[in-house]
């Protein structure tokens, strides 16, 4: 839910907002690999304690989380990896950083739900369908969606959200749901009928963070503005806004 949050916020965002000025015309190439790297290890390394975490406890399902968050992260920079490498003829490192990210937002909503071989399977779905978030969903939506968030979080949230109802189920190596009336794992689990309940929740998201997300877009718009001149966005808005610059130019 939190990924598919920030998602479609941000899509929101991206349209009220506007597409940046050269958009689409010259080249926006990525600022610094290697600090995207540094970035992607500490979010995989972070995030351990962001699943594995949440049982509150060193116990059994701790331990399902961290072991099912490593495969599904490493099963999704490999599928974007590869999918990057059959339909761009080449790999790179900006694209397994994405598919790293891509396999933690995934594996959020299971980690303590399905087995390993789940995971994986999850995260290798995930790199390949959010590599395809990037590009030709990001081209049919027509935003400046400059950090990819919908193609990534959006993408990868649902499919980690749906794909969750199928491997939580025990004949697949899932925890099944916990009937805390019973004390015990629920018996006769159903993957058609969990798929629906988590379609539900995947919809009800979407549809209540958007609206919320574009009213609040537009009351900061007319109060505050979300938009900086030409001038100044052109000038960079390091210098007009902080009056520094990073580098020597």
């Amino acid at each position: 839910v939190v990924h598919i949050n920030a998602a479609i916020a941000g899509l929101v965002g991206s349209y009220v907002i506007g597409k940046r000025i050269g958009y689409g015309k010259e080249a926006m190439k990525p600022h610094n690999l290697v600090y995207t790297m540094v970035g992607a290890s500490l979010l995989w390394f972070g995030w351990f304690g962001f699943n594995a975490g949440s049982a509150l406890e060193a116990n059994g399902s701790a331990a399902l989380a961290f072991v099912t968050t490593l495969l599904a992260t490493a099963a999704a920079v490999l599928g974007w990896t590869l999918g990057e490498w059959i339909t761009k003829g080449k790999p790179s490192m900006l694209g397994a950083a994405s598919g790293c990210v891509a396999g933690l937002v995934a594996i959020t909503p299971a980690a303590g739900f399905v087995g390993p071989m789940g995971a994986i399977i999850i995260g290798f779905v995930a790199g390949v369908l959010c590599l395809w978030g990037v590009s030709g969903l990001k081209r049919m939506l027509g935003a400046d969606d400059s950090l990819d968030v919908f193609g990534v979080h959006g993408v990868g949230g649902i499919t980690g959200a749906l794909l969750t109802g199928v491997f939580a189920d025990p004949a697949l190596g899932g925890a099944g749901i916990y009937d805390y009336v019973a004390n015990a794992v629920a018996k006769d689990y159903s993957i058609a009928s969990q798929v629906v309940v988590q379609a539900q929740g995947v919809v009800v998201t979407l549809i209540w963070s958007g609206v919320v997300a574009f009213i609040a877009f537009k009351i900061a718009d007319l109060v505050f503005g979300l938009r900086v001149k030409e001038e100044a966005e052109r000038e960079g808005l390091d210098i007009t806004s902080h009056g520094e610059s990073a580098y020597e130019s």
